[in-house]
């Protein structure tokens, strides 16, 4: 990948983490800002084409060769996604992010990391009680909103692996949701799977939208039909 690619692909990553998130200050640690839980709903203009600039192919082609390690450690720090190489691994930078009413604790990954808070689950609209333990990825998983073997498939497969860490720490694609709907909804596309709680249908269809168009991964037709659906359900610019 040419350098102004990896320029282009920063620029449009950290665009879709500001779009999806207000920033507000932190008292955890060295950090001095975190990326809020809660999201703005999007705004959609009407008549506009969300899913301009994006292929739209026949369907996913499963490749049946996808495996975790061809995206890097998991929650490895080591990459050049927002929050990279700042102490903390990947999973605990989301949890400090999306959890409130926190309170922190030091460890090997993280010198404050999140031991105790609550999430208020986009996914399904529960509120989860959160706290560092043997079975902490039980209750509150993170989930990538546009699934690595899911992109493995669209065309990950062919990118350089920098890119495919990237991609897997990359906040833009990043939730803290509930463990049971982060296990049900698996690696599906959106035409398989959408969240339970439809109030959440157009920020998870506009934030996948904006990682799709953002990393050059294409769109299924029959997901393509759900996510214009989805959009649909925003408030009109």
């Amino acid at each position: 990948m040419t350098h102004k690619k990896w320029l282009w692909l920063s620029a449009v990553a950290i665009l879709a983490v500001l779009v999806a998130y207000q920033v507000v200050d932190s008292s955890a640690g060295d950090r001095d800002r975190e990326f809020a839980a809660r999201a703005d709903v999007p705004t959609v203009q009407p008549g506009a084409d969300v899913l301009a600039g994006i292929a739209i192919v026949p369907r996913r082609v499963h490749h049946y060769d996808y495996h975790r390690s061809a995206f890097g450690d998991a929650w490895t720090d080591d990459n050049d996604a927002p929050g990279g190489h700042n102490g903390c691994d990947t999973r605990d930078d989301v949890l400090g992010r999306d959890l409130v009413d926190k309170t922190y604790v030091s460890t090997k990954h993280c010198p404050d990391a999140v031991e105790t808070g609550t999430l208020h689950d986009p996914y399904t609209n529960a509120t989860i009680n959160f706290h560092r333990g043997a079975k902490v990825g039980e209750a509150v998983q993170i989930d990538h909103i546009v699934p690595l073997a899911l992109a493995w498939d669209m065309g990950a497969y062919d990118w350089p692996v920098a890119q495919r860490i990237r991609f897997a720490n990359d906040p833009a694609n990043l939730l803290a949701v509930q463990g049971q709907a982060n296990q049900d909804k698996g690696d599906s596309q959106p035409a398989l799977w959408m969240p339970p709680n439809a109030a959440f249908h157009c920020q998870y269809a506009m934030q996948f939208i904006a990682v799709s168009r953002g990393y050059g991964l294409p769109v299924d037709v029959s997901s393509a039909a759900v996510l214009r659906e989805a959009a649909e359900t925003c408030p009109k610019s």
